[in-house]
């Protein structure tokens, strides 16, 4: 999930109606079909993932994991603005207010399937993380097993920002990213670019924008697109460049703690301007968001598997329901657009432990995703 641009209904004008293009483009291309393509196709929201592409997403991967025919699947975004700015959190807010969470809960529950999936994906998944990609964004793209990004790739994990936890799977990423970097980029709610995406592990490659028509053009010439992917020179062009790299001695060092207070201290006392600045940014963001996230991530690292984050995920997603802050988050950030959340408690030092605990505690049902490996690994 993350905050994006009102979605706009489909109108067709004056023109007589039409019925609308479907929310995902699916087809394949190439020799024989042998590239799977799937296009997001919400443009005017920035392709903000619904319960329905989640459903097409999931239903095209099945068929091609076990097609012989379809050798590499490419995901992108229709429009000029991004892959995708994140889940439809209007909808998520809209659920709980009419009394029905239940459907908030079942679209995670569809999603992180999702995700799990794209991380087992048995052939070349190729996310072309051009514009925007942030949340549920980074669920479609990151997990996969060659990610592409431009000079116009802005990254982010933004849940912190609207009472909710990096999800997706974006505990398992940022936790398992170099030293604590993925801590500051959960925590801050930073957006990246395209050098910083590599060296934090959300990304692969760098290809400027105007050569993505190329690479798709080798791949859909290819008797074997998964061979001409491999072949392909990744190597002749150099990001921009980004902070991080550069930023990372400082990063490791204040934000290693095991409580946000600790680390907002010593971000604070720092003589290094950005890490000031931080510290006023994290000030601005959800304390019991901030708190569970920060227990989160060190949870992820020492597990085994995306599948295990994706049910602690799950478990966190189902007790936010149950808080305002969520609602509040939403509320000020693409409902009144005011930036004015009211957090509860509203202050870092206000949170109670014993509520951070309830999060974590075991869910009925739970999503079950690491206990599904275990018994298919057993067989």
């Amino acid at each position: 999930m993350s905050p994006h641009a009102a979605d706009v209904p489909y109108r067709t004008g004056s023109a007589p109606e039409t019925a609308p293009e479907p929310e995902v483009l699916v087809r394949r291309e190439g020799r024989d079909g042998r590239l799977g393509r799937l296009t997001l196709n919400r443009p005017r929201a920035i392709n903000a993932l619904t319960s329905a592409m989640v459903g097409l997403l999931d239903a095209a991967l099945r068929d091609w994991a076990d097609d012989p025919t379809v050798t590499a699947v490419v995901i992108d975004g229709a429009g000029e603005r991004g892959l995708c700015a994140g889940g439809d959190i209007r909808a998520i807010r809209e659920a709980v207010l009419a009394g029905t969470p239940e459907r908030a809960l079942a679209f995670w529950a569809d999603e992180y399937r999702l995700n799990a999936r794209i991380g087992r994906f048995p052939k070349p998944y190729i996310a072309i993380m051009d514009g925007i990609v942030m949340g549920g964004g980074i669920g479609v793209s990151a997990h996969g097993g060659v990610r592409i990004v431009t000079e116009r790739s802005v990254l982010s994990m933004p849940e912190v920002g609207i009472g909710f936890i990096p999800d997706v799977g974006g505990t398992w990423l940022l936790s398992h990213a170099p030293g604590e970097l993925g801590t500051h980029l959960a925590l801050t709610a930073a957006r990246i670019g395209a050098a910083d995406a590599i060296t934090a592990g959300l990304a692969d490659h760098y290809l400027p924008a105007d050569r993505i028509p190329d690479l798709l053009d080798t791949l859909r010439r290819a008797a074997d697109p998964a061979a001409a992917l491999a072949a392909f020179d990744f190597t002749a062009h150099a990001p921009p460049p980004g902070r991080l790299t550069a930023d990372r001695a400082w990063i490791d060092e204040l934000y290693r703690g095991d409580k946000v207070t600790e680390i907002v201290t010593a971000l604070a006392a720092s003589p290094v301007p950005a890490a000031g600045a931080d510290a006023a940014e994290i000030g601005s963001k959800c304390p019991t968001s901030l708190a569970v996230t920060l227990r989160a991530l060190r949870a992820a690292r020492s597990m085994t598997s995306l599948e295990a984050a994706l049910d602690q995920e799950y478990r966190l997603a189902r007790t936010t329901l149950a808080t305002g802050d969520l609602v509040a988050g939403i509320r000020a950030a693409v409902v009144d657009k005011d930036r004015n959340p009211r957090w509860s408690p509203a202050r870092l030092d206000e949170v109670d432990p014993a509520e951070v605990d309830r999060f974590f505690a075991p869910a009925d049902p739970d999503l079950g995703l690491a206990a599904a490996l275990t018994a298919a690994s057993d067989h």
